[in-house]
């Protein structure tokens, strides 16, 4: 372990002084960056662990400039008022100067409305919603790619390597599951691939019965590829429903839930097979990628997915922000963010206007198979650890 934490150190070190200009000057003492967490999410405890990680990694560096970098947590409850309240507790009470964090697409685009009223620059690295870079929140960045974008490696795989004859799309009621879910009814139109259903279901009704109820059309008229857009515990209740309904079918997520190791270990052989669009994995050799994979099993127990590596490359851009910036005022800091362009393990970070978005961060996605009770990257081929392995039941016939 003193090995692996020397490595992300070093690489750390080079991050950051990559990314600091000469005369940078901020006032003696501590400088807080809240963050604002869901603590009863699936990925919460992943989160907390690499927001950790990477605080004692910039701190054992030698801190922002020599100075000790502070970070304070506050529960939002995946709520637009707990939003509200973490925003003003955060920079009200703990005088935090900037915040990173948003998990849940339903509420980070008010607690990012929260941000920039007060205002206070917020690093977005996990809610996908598209609107959260769209309404011109001059004080919001986001790390991670919107929601429209998740699908974008996926629909490249399905073209080359799947051609799918037919698909059947089932998703969250959510801002996440319908910017996913629309993304990929226009691949289907935009590529003539029938639409045999679309299934759009509520999280608060979420259960067999209601599931089985509202997937029945799967059993009628079995698509070819079944596509879903979950979270966590609904993800292992659905492939459970679907296999019964469409036996044959391919099933795809959109990454969410389905690229969790909980999500491979709770669904055992009904999730075998299934591809999932994701973000991040170790395989992408970002710089530090592999240390922060190795040192997070090494600590913990468990693999960390994309959202982890989120969460550990937000601390690092806000680290590097922080050194670039003259002082802590808002604006100084955001002038700062407007300049990064710097390697984390994540991957590449420079935020651009791009169409619709403005200070959005991108990447290219990735695809995951389910094999042998275990993630296997597929898709791009210069990344994969394992070609594409057909399921057995699919295309039976």
């Amino acid at each position: 372990m003193t090995m692996l934490r020397g490595l992300l150190a070093g690489l750390i070190a080079g991050m950051l002084m990559a990314a600091m200009p000469a005369g940078v000057s901020l006032a003696a003492g501590d400088i807080v960056v809240g963050a604002i967490h869901w603590q009863d999410f699936a990925y919460a405890e992943m989160m907390k662990n690499s927001f950790d990680m990477a605080i004692e990694a910039v701190n054992a560096d030698g801190g922002v400039r020599g100075r000790r970098l502070k970070l304070v947590l506050a529960d939002d409850q995946g709520s637009r008022r707990g939003g509200e309240r973490a925003v003003t507790e955060l920079a009200g009470v703990h005088g935090a100067v900037m915040l990173i964090g948003g998990y849940s697409s339903s509420n980070t685009l008010y607690t990012a409305m929260a941000a920039n009223r007060r205002p206070i620059p917020f690093l977005v690295c996990t809610a996908a919603d598209d609107r959260i870079t769209q309404r011109k929140l001059a004080h919001v960045y986001r790390l991670n790619p919107p929601a429209s974008a998740y699908t974008n490696g996926l629909e490249a795989f399905l073209l080359e390597k799947v051609s799918p004859r037919s698909m059947a799309i089932v998703y969250e009621n959510s801002p996440y599951g319908t910017g996913g879910a629309m993304k990929m009814m226009w691949f289907c139109r935009e590529n003539e691939i029938e639409l045999k259903a679309i299934i759009p279901y509520f999280r608060e009704r979420a259960g067999k019965d209601y599931f089985a109820r509202i997937l029945a059309p799967l059993k009628t008229n079995p698509p070819d590829v079944v596509y879903m857009v979950s979270y966590l515990k609904d993800a292992v209740h659905l492939v459970e429903q679907v296999r019964g309904m469409a036996a044959g079918a391919l099933l795809c997520g959109g990454a969410g839930g389905f690229t969790h190791y909980k999500f491979v270990e709770k669904s055992a052989a009904n999730g075998e097979g299934l591809i999932t669009a994701a973000l991040w994995a170790p395989e992408t050799d970002f710089p530090g990628a592999r240390a922060y994979y190795e040192e997070y099993i090494e600590r913990f127990g468990n693999p960390p997915d994309y959202h982890g590596a989120e969460a550990y490359s937000a601390v690092l851009v806000a680290a590097a922000a922080l050194r670039q910036a003259r002082d802590l005022r808002p604006e100084s800091i955001r002038a700062a963010l407007e300049e990064i362009d710097m390697e984390t393990p994540f991957g590449p970070v420079r935020f651009d206007r791009q169409g619709a978005y403005e200070r959005q961060n991108w990447l290219d996605p990735l695809v995951f198979q389910v094999v042998d009770a275990a993630f296997q990257c597929i898709w791009p081929d210069r990344l994969a650890t394992q070609a594409f392995t057909p399921p057995v039941y699919w295309r039976s016939e």
